[in-house]
């Protein structure tokens, strides 16, 4: 059922909140052995809110828009008193004393969390292989990845264990997976939804959005974790868009560029997947051109420099001494470097390397610096792009789902991974992800729309004009 379905039904007392409950709980239970969407769930503590939810609604108050909806989070948003590791070693076990401002959303919007999902260690990874507590496999094929870092709360919508879940996005983090997944992912604008609460990666880069199985459910999400926050300095303090009630707008005389670059290199079944979508923006009123905007082939490199920067800082609080795991040794030093050796995982490590020698003294400015000036010219370049058109429209990513441990052993491989989507992390924009049509092996093929800063109900009204024309 769609989330706003069950907020329905529970808020008309067709069903409990409870019932329903029980019932994610269970196909949690019966598929994710298999699957290993979860790291931790959270049965007791969500039917004691299901039952709150309950018992507030048999009182005549009101539940929210969420009204008893199972949601799972990606193990990087901190929950009060909930495990919350990041899928790494270094934070296993570890329970946050306060909940992330999305929690405190989805709580006030009478959501149920049910559990926190794997990723890769810190969001690092294009596959959810770089978790410590072992890879998720893709619901559609075990074989599969289900595309990183958020492949848990992909492949947890993907399966039908919960009808929406919270992800984060820092070079493509939601919509790659979800294009691996056949779910709608979300990238906000950056500022959009509050970070405070979310376990930093990439701090210029990172934003939480939701995963959901289809573009209305996703939209009813975004409008609930949308706002201004002052804990969050980066919080836009701006209007929360109207999604849901514009979805049937349409898109008669909006301007859709097709843009060459995020084409370039994908197989010829995906190429052939976007251009379809355009021909079903097109059949619905938009003004469909090519367009090429060539710095975007720049933010693969750019990205991987101040990135990996960001998370040498961030992850620098990984001591061993305030919180976390800690492994004794005979000083301050030792115990440092044995902490954390033991601890992260390789692909931190190598991002962590990465990261600190693009920010050393005499090296700052030719790597980090050079790299920045690039994000620059990638801003002004998509600015200069909306001035003919007012959405891209291009791949989300080069394939299908690729077999597990295909690209292990390859990390320039497997960051290809993110190629159509790391532009709009570095310029600050919204994008979204939308399922349409299958690959010859059978597995989703998701198509991806761009906007500007703030174009959520535009890129919205789009989507739900590709999901309603793509093929049964």
């Amino acid at each position: 059922m769609s989330a706003r379905s069950i907020a329905r039904d529970v808020t008309d007392g067709t069903r409990t909140a409870r019932a329903v409950t029980e019932e994610a709980l269970q196909t949690i239970a019966d598929q994710d052995s298999e699957i290993h969407a979860f790291l931790d769930l959270q049965n007791e503590s969500a039917l004691i809110r299901a039952d709150e939810i309950d018992a507030l609604i048999a009182k005549g108050g009101e539940a929210g828009p969420l009204a008893g909806v199972p949601i799972a989070l990606k193990d990087n948003m901190c929950q009060e008193g909930e495990v919350t590791s990041c899928a790494s070693k270094i934070l296993a076990g570890w329970r946050p004393p306060y909940d992330a401002t999305v929690v405190a959303k989805l709580r006030a919007a009478g959501a149920v969390v049910v559990g926190k999902t794997n990723m890769d260690e810190f969001a690092m990874g294009s596959s959810t292989e770089n978790s410590a507590f072992g890879p998720t496999r893709n619901p559609h094929d075990v074989t599969k990845v289900p595309g990183g870092s958020s492949g848990g709360s992909a492949a947890a919508v993907a399966a039908a264990m919960v009808p929406l879940s919270l992800g984060s996005d820092t070079g493509g983090s939601i919509r790659q997976p979800a294009a691996l997944c056949g779910v709608v992912g979300v990238k906000p604008t950056y500022g959009l939804v509050s970070r405070y609460g979310l376990v930093a990666f990439a701090s210029s880069l990172d934003q939480i959005g939701p995963f959901a199985a289809d573009v209305t459910d996703a939209a009813l999400l975004l409008e609930v974790i949308a706002g201004h926050d002052f804990m969050d300095s980066t919080s836009l303090n701006f209007p929360v868009p109207t999604l849901v009630d514009r979805l049937h707008d349409g898109v008669e005389g909006l301007k859709v560029g097709l843009c060459h670059e995020l084409l370039n290199g994908v197989s010829d079944e995906v190429n052939a997947s976007v251009r379809n979508a355009a021909k079903v923006l097109e059949d619905a009123g938009a003004l469909i051109s090519e367009i090429a905007i060539p710095e975007l082939s720049l933010g693969l490199s750019a990205y991987y420099l101040i990135a990996p920067a960001e998370a040498s800082s961030n992850l620098a609080r990984y001591d061993g001494v305030r919180y976390g795991v800690r492994v004794d040794a005979d000083d301050v030093t030792a115990m440092n470097t044995a902490t954390r050796t033991a601890g992260f995982g390789d692909e931190v490590k190598r991002r962590i390397m990465l990261g600190t020698y693009a920010l050393s003294a005499g090296y700052y400015d030719a790597y980090y610096g050079q790299a920045q000036r690039v994000r620059t010219l990638i801003i002004s370049a998509f600015a200069k792009a909306y001035e003919s058109v007012d959405l891209l429209l291009g791949a989300t990513t080069p394939t299908t789902a690729f077999p597990l441990g295909d690209k292990v052993g390859d990390p320039m491989a497997m960051y290809q991974s993110d190629i159509c989507t790391i532009p709009t992390n570095l310029a600050g924009h919204p994008a979204i992800a939308v399922p349409f049509n299958r690959g010859t092996d059978g597995l989703p093929i998701g198509v991806q729309l761009l906007g500007p800063a703030l174009s959520e109900q535009r890129l919205f009204q789009a989507a739900k004009v590709i999901e309603d024309g793509a093929p049964a």
